[in-house]
């Protein structure tokens, strides 16, 4: 059944459309060193925001369903909140609770998989996933408490396959989460118990690929993890050192593979009558290796073999086309978004991207939902993203995202449209302070383009974002704030999310006093979805978190 929104009576309808931009990875640094959107020549942006009504909305920890507010937001949670108004329990979240309750390790999913293993000599359980505390994708607690709980159900042989970080984490700091790792796995392996490190590389390298963008990184991570093909060592240390010495530079995320062997065999291939765990909680880097595990008619690359495996996702990555088929959290459901709202009312809907953001604007904006909910009133528009290192392509895809989106503009065809320009947090993962100013003043070349064209059209542009990350491009000492610096005298990159305020500026030419110019404080993104729904003349639900915008009647 529809769910439609009521008409604000009190409201001027404006000529055009209104424009959500989310410019991914944008936020309001908190140290001057580093800050990327601060030094970027970003005049456009900057001129809005002097000029009209704008604010601070939050966009990390509780305000978007983390855990605690030590917790970066990311792209997933941050789109759910903007979508769908109110604040939802996240992954990270969801996994501690379900292993502080026990709930996980009742639920049929992880039986299955732990009496497969013990029903059959010489069966092993196998975990693939990112290895850090980022709590973006994964938390290594997550991985230690299933280990202990398959130690305690009698599991007698485990393999671990880590993805380096060097992302949401140190971008250096792989042996720091290794080495006592490796302690915690010897003080499991006594009395029979035999649980190692089988395979690694680094999460840009290998496994996890996203959108289909790039299948031969997760050919990579499949050839490693499950064939047990790569560059051999005897220990994930000795393979972390080894690359280190070829090329002191390298960041955790682009290390090459590498296979644990002994006796010269590989000790962790995966085997039919196994079972694996894909321990990531967050679902766009984690679809592409749960098709090579199974899809029956999978031709993205040769597997060579299938193993006959027992596989299963932390969570169900996908809720529309169920996948996995198998998994051990269920995600939160997520009813009720804007644009459910706005497509029981009428209202004719463009959301675009490139292929590094299109899910986020669809799926996740969606609620973690595949289709549309009304083919006749949206449509989808991806522009595909270039299969080369951002840092030498900085500007992406923006000219051609807004190309297209000042067409539909023009085209009248469309009340609301929504579009992510992923300069500021692709740009900014690589770690290239000069690329990611680069790719921050080509995207505001772009909002320079998409301000004339609303002011002609009559419409509203809001600018935003889904959480911070090129406002904090340098690792600062937590307590003196001073920039951390390498042996060779450099500033240490920071990849990672920040934990910065994002912005919110409202340019609508055409306001007729409806509200006030003061926007609210203290917000969160997911007010933006209400915002949204006044803008476009309509009354928000009842339950969802407040509009920035303050109605002078």
């Amino acid at each position: 059944m529809a769910i439609s929104l009521k008409k604000n009576s009190a409201w001027h309808a404006r000529r055009g459309p209104v424009v959500l931009v989310i410019m991914d990875g944008v936020g309001y640094g908190k140290h001057a060193e580093g800050d990327a959107v601060s030094a970027a020549d970003m005049r456009n942006f900057r001129s809005l925001e002097r000029s009209c009504p704008s604010t601070r909305l939050k966009a990390h920890g509780t305000a978007v369903g983390l855990p605690a507010d030590d917790d970066m937001g990311n792209s997933e949670v941050g789109h759910n909140a903007i979508g769908c108004g109110r604040v939802f329990a996240q992954g990270a979240k969801l996994v501690s609770m379900s292993i502080e309750t026990g709930a996980m390790f009742k639920g049929t999913t992880w039986q299955e998989l732990v009496s497969n293993v013990t029903a059959a000599e010489g069966r092993t359980i196998h975990f693939i996933g990112l290895f850090s505390d980022g709590n973006v994708h994964s938390h290594v607690d997550h991985l230690k408490a299933m280990l202990r709980q398959a130690k305690a159900e009698g599991v007698k042989r485990a393999r671990v396959h880590i993805l380096l970080d060097g992302r949401d984490v140190g971008e250096q700091s792989a042996l720091e989460y290794v080495d006592p790792f490796e302690v915690f796995l010897k003080e499991l392996s006594t009395d029979g118990y035999d649980y190692q490190i089988a395979s690694g590389g680094g999460r840009q390298y290998m496994t996890m690929d996203r959108y289909g963008a790039d299948w031969s990184m997760v050919e990579r991570g499949w050839k490693a993890h499950v064939l047990g093909q790569g560059a051999r060592f005897h220990s994930a240390r000795d393979a972390i050192l080894a690359y280190r010495a070829e090329n002191p530079a390298i960041i955790d995320q682009d290390m090459h593979e590498f296979v644990i062997v002994q006796d010269d065999k590989p000790i962790g291939t995966i085997e039919d009558g196994d079972s694996v765990i894909y321990f990531n909680f967050r679902g766009d880097r984690a679809i592409e290796i749960t098709a090579a595990f199974e899809d029956d008619d999978f031709d993205k690359f040769d597997r060579v073999r299938r193993p006959k495996a027992h596989y299963a996702g932390m969570m169900e990555y996908d809720g529309d086309l169920h996948v996995p088929s198998s998994f051990l959290v269920t995600p939160p459901a997520i009813d009720r978004t804007m644009a459910e709202y706005l497509a029981g009312s009428e209202v004719p809907m463009l959301a675009i991207s490139e292929t590094q953001k299109f899910g986020h604007v669809t799926y996740f904006f969606n609620g973690n939902r595949s289709g549309k909910f009304n083919d006749k009133l949206e449509d989808y528009v991806e522009i595909k993203s270039d299969l080369v290192p951002f840092e030498q392509r900085p500007w992406m895809k923006t000219a051609e995202i807004t190309d297209a989106v000042i067409a539909a503009i023009e085209s009248g065809a469309y009340r609301f449209i929504r579009l992510n320009y992923p300069n500021g947090d692709m740009v900014g993962h690589t770690g290239v302070y000069q690329a990611v100013v680069c790719g921050l003043e080509a995207m505001d070349i772009q909002l320079g383009r998409l301000k004339k064209a609303i002011l002609k059209a009559g419409g509203v542009l809001i600018l935003t974002a889904d959480h911070g990350n090129s406002d904090d491009m340098y690792e600062h000492d937590k307590k003196t704030g001073a920039v951390s610096i390498k042996a060779d005298g450099e500033p240490r990159a920071k990849t990672s999310h920040s934990l910065n305020p994002v912005p919110c500026v409202i340019f609508d030419p055409e306001n007729n006093g409806e509200y006030k110019p003061e926007l609210r404080e203290g917000l969160g993104i997911s007010s933006l979805a209400a915002t949204c729904i006044e803008l476009l003349g309509y009354l928000p639900p009842d339950d969802y978190d407040a509009s920035v915008l303050v109605m002078s009647h």
